[in-house]
């Protein structure tokens, strides 16, 4: 009887080594997948001026007006770790305040946000500044921080931006994706009194529920106990964590004005998510656009004319 209970101590403390080694593999899979795809971002990188142009035409003579006469300008900062961050910016085509401040997605770069750039520069008059954020683009950075740390970089290149357009700017910060959870993280934050509003388009409410959704969809597995550990994890190895990166309880402390945009077909950031982020917006004015018919981050693109009246009719409330 006692050699079968010790025998049994002894199977039931393996399984439990194996359980925990299989879950702390997949945590760190997990990480490795979500947050250092290099191959995907170099991929994305090299083609990234000609994805935009094939998908949106009328940015080429933009840009080739731009490059030429030397307006589409670099800068960089050093950040945090001491790494090197970039951005790109450019004047407006007639001296102005008016300033946006544009972040691009989960593994996108700046490049891949000069539609909105084109939008608010040669449809609206505004200056623009597009930085890479960390790990992104032109930046250094040891892997992507899913818009939480991210959030202190924007509030600098916020900063930045004011000084490069003259130190009196009218502000508007605008995000699409991964750069809309950004921007309403940023929201949550102090801000300066350039500052005017927010645009985020297709956001998710906090880095814990994406996650929790892509292992569902993609993976078919519960987010216990895989999400809690790979949290852990992401705290030691990165210095922050899932759960505190929440654009939900950034968005509760925002006062200033927000809109709200998403599409009503996107399964990427599922549509639902955009009520209870409008829904905890209690100070400051907010509005809600949800777009029949476009899918993930598409709604400029399906739906340019319209896009650009409401992101004008909102934003020139607050910035004159």
């Amino acid at each position: 009887m006692k050699k079968t209970l010790r025998w049994t101590a002894v199977a039931a403390a393996v399984a439990a080594a194996v359980a925990v080694g299989v879950v702390a593999g997949g945590s760190l899979c997990l990480l490795a997948y979500s947050l250092t795809p290099r191959k995907t971002m170099r991929a994305r990188n090299a083609a990234a001026r000609e994805v935009m142009t094939t998908e949106y035409p009328f940015l080429e003579p933009w840009l080739d007006s731009l490059e030429t006469t030397g307006a589409l300008r670099d800068t960089t900062i050093v950040g945090a770790e001491g790494e090197r961050l970039h951005a790109i910016y450019a004047f407006a085509p007639t001296p102005t305040d008016r300033t946006a401040v544009i972040v691009h997605g989960y593994t996108d770069n700046a490049v891949r946000m000069l539609m909105i750039g084109y939008m608010y520069n040669r449809d609206l008059g505004y200056n623009i500044l597009l930085p890479d954020l960390y790990f992104h683009g032109r930046s250094e950075g040891r892997a992507i921080r899913m818009g939480w740390k991210d959030r202190l970089d924007v509030l600098r290149w916020m900063e930045i931006a004011n000084g490069i357009f003259g130190g009196h700017t009218q502000m508007v910060v605008h995000g699409i994706s991964m750069g809309a959870a950004t921007t309403m993280m940023v929201s949550g934050e102090q801000q300066q009194p350039y500052v005017k509003c927010f645009v985020e388009d297709c956001g998710y409410t906090s880095v814990r529920d994406q996650f929790a959704k892509e292992l569902r969809e993609q993976f078919h597995l519960p987010a216990f106990p895989l999400l809690p550990v790979a949290s852990w994890i992401c705290d030691l190895r990165y210095g922050w964590n899932f759960r505190e990166a929440s654009a939900l309880e950034q968005v509760r402390k925002s006062t200033l004005p927000m809109l709200f945009i998403h599409g009503d077909a996107d399964d990427f950031v599922p549509t639902e998510m955009v009520y209870p982020l409008y829904e905890a917006k209690q100070q400051g004015d907010r509005e809600l656009w949800v777009v029949p018919g476009a899918a993930h981050a598409l709604s400029y693109r399906d739906n340019r004319e319209e896009y650009t009246d409401r992101v004008q009719e909102f934003v020139g409330r607050y910035i004159e």
